[in-house]
């Protein structure tokens, strides 16, 4: 459907990537995997149209093939309605009905008019294209539920996840011949990552995709097109993601033996041509020396001798070209940030109290009251619906939106840390570096720079603008936020939400080391399951706690 011939990348003197070759054919799924910031978004950008490449070209079959492409993080009109938006990409049949008429009605009073029949054309048209599009406007809408959704709702009232549902339904109301999805299920509540696997297994398009979720890459994809670490290009890998990670991680076991091994041959070598140099050296009284034998025998051991010579020579030789053009790099496995939580204070027992606590927008409940406490070192997963109000939960503990009732309480010593989830929180025009010596107490240059190399900001990587980075490279320097404030009570949207799956990892393991307390909304069920002890699952009828039950098992065996 696309071939990708040799794109090289550059924004002024940095290469994002350089020599990128595949091809993506009719039904083929394919997911693009690379650490944050190596050109995934900028290669899609290219093969939709969006930006130009330095070098190379996207080849399309056929010509004009039309191309879906969901942009991380859409960039709303915050003032567009539901409705109005939709209607870009598929009209409303009830809408473009009522303008067809009102417009005939303007052309019974003024028939000769020029742009009132031209615009009776491209209506008439519209109705055509929405009385074929309303059937499939209804499933799609529905299975996103946003078919009751009022169509007059401002765009900027939608939770995050809602906002990937509307920006997928119009892309898929385009019918396009392929899909390029940059992290389709950020923000989406499981049951919607379940609903939209589903419906990309049934598309029978080619499919390009990013994503960070493990579980939906191993149920869609048939291939991996992998950015190396290290190397320019990319290589492809059949299969799922499991697939690819085992490939992997058996060809790092090749490489490292295969480096080993050339270590052990180089240090053999040299061994060896000192040995043979040292018999090459003519000593005194030894039997090539004119003094205690014969010419014959001199000559004789003197020709050996440069036998021996040439015989260290060729050693040499052969040192010199595996320390030299046939040098094996020591293999570098993967990307690894570099996280941990120290000098975690301590808090009292009871972290947080809920007492009837009513969050909502204007005055406006979203729940019914609820009660809740929070003990020390407890970790608990936010979980359900979008738009029920977890989100809502922790901005109004962050006083960022009042109560509309009730009340909540931090108990002693408690110091609460905010990882937002659009990101909000960053200053655009300020650096990297800026960011870390302004809000926190890395005020020194070489620390602050030290400190963010642990989340791979490397060399001059630190003096760039927040609003030039990566959404996952912006997700690495908010968890670096997180951890210079040394919080004891983190208060986490969505964290796994843009970074790479070795970020991922990482960030996982950061917080089963971390000290203090935890609420984190997730949609990854891979990540509740490790990361959880108790569930508080939101639903319009309001909010149930539960233990999990590897939480369950533990206390039984406590007892």
């Amino acid at each position: 459907m696309f071939t990708v011939q040799n794109l090289t990348k550059s924004y002024g003197l940095n290469t994002v990537f350089k020599n990128i070759n595949f091809s993506l054919n009719q039904g083929e799924r394919a997911a693009l995997v690379g650490p944050n910031g190596c050109g995934k978004s900028t290669l899609m950008n290219i093969i939709a149209g969006f930006e130009k490449p330095e070098s190379g070209q996207v080849i399309t079959h056929p010509g004009d093939l039309q191309i879906g492409y969901l942009r991380q993080g859409i960039d709303f009109d915050p003032h567009e309605t539901v409705g109005h938006y939709l209607n870009r990409f598929a009209s409303n049949l009830e809408v473009a009905i009522k303008e067809l008429e009102e417009v005939c009605d303007a052309l019974s009073r003024r028939p000769d008019d020029p742009q009132l029949a031209e615009e009776y054309n491209r209506l008439v048209k519209a109705v055509n294209r929405a009385q074929e599009m309303e059937g499939a406007r209804i499933n799609i809408l529905s299975g996103f539920q946003l078919l009751d959704v009022p169509q007059d709702t401002k765009i900027d009232t939608l939770s995050g996840g809602q906002k990937v549902r509307l920006g997928l339904a119009g892309i898929l109301l385009e019918a396009p011949q392929v899909l390029l999805l940059d992290e389709p299920t950020n923000h989406l509540d499981i049951d919607m990552r379940v609903w939209l696997r589903d419906w990309v297994l049934s598309y029978d398009g080619g499919i390009l995709l990013v994503s960070h979720d493990r579980a939906f890459l191993d149920a869609v994809i048939h291939k991996v097109i992998a950015f190396p670490p290290m190397e320019e290009g990319v290589r492809e890998y059949p299969g799922n993601y499991t697939n690819y990670l085992d490939v992997r991680e058996a060809e790092f076991q090749a490489a490292q033996q295969a480096y080993v091994d050339q270590q052990d041959e180089i240090k053999h070598l040299k061994k060896s041509a000192r040995v043979v140099r040292d018999l090459a050296k003519p000593h005194k009284g030894g039997k090539a020396d004119g003094k205690n034998t014969d010419g014959f025998s001199v000559g004789f051991f003197k020709d050996r001798g440069l036998e021996t010579v040439k015989r260290a020579k060729n050693l040499e030789k052969r040192i010199a070209f595996l320390e030299g053009d046939g040098k094996l790099e020591k293999p570098a496995q993967t990307w690894d940030a570099r996280m941990q939580f120290s000098d975690t204070p301590e808090s009292g027992k009871i972290v947080l109290q809920l007492d009837r606590l009513v969050i909502g927008y204007d005055e406006v409940p979203l729940l019914p009251p609820f009660t809740q406490t929070v003990m020390a070192g407890q970790r608990v997963a936010l979980v359900g619906p979008n738009a029920v109000g977890k989100t809502t939960l922790l901005k109004t503990l962050m006083a960022e939106i009042p109560p509309v009732d009730g009340s909540f309480s931090y108990g002693s010593g408690v110091s609460p840390g905010y990882l937002a989830q659009e990101q909000e929180t960053l200053v655009p025009d300020q650096s990297v570096l800026e960011t870390i010596q302004k809000n926190t107490e890395l005020w020194d240059h070489t620390a602050a720079r030290t400190f963010l190399h642990r989340f791979l900001f490397k060399g001059d990587e630190v003096f760039q603008l927040v609003e030039t980075l990566s959404y996952g490279q912006r997700s690495r320097l908010m968890l670096a936020l997180l951890v210079a404030h040394h919080c004891n009570l983190l208060l986490l949207d969505e964290p796994l939400n843009h970074l790479d799956l070795e970020s991922q990892e990482a960030f996982e393991t950061a917080l089963s080391s971390f000290e203090g307390t935890i609420l984190a909304i997730a949609h990854d069920q891979y990540f509740i399951d490790r990361f959880a002890q108790i569930i508080w699952r939101f639903q319009p009828e309001g909010v149930q706690a539960q233990l999990t039950d590897a939480m369950v098992e533990l206390i039984m065996m406590d007892e």
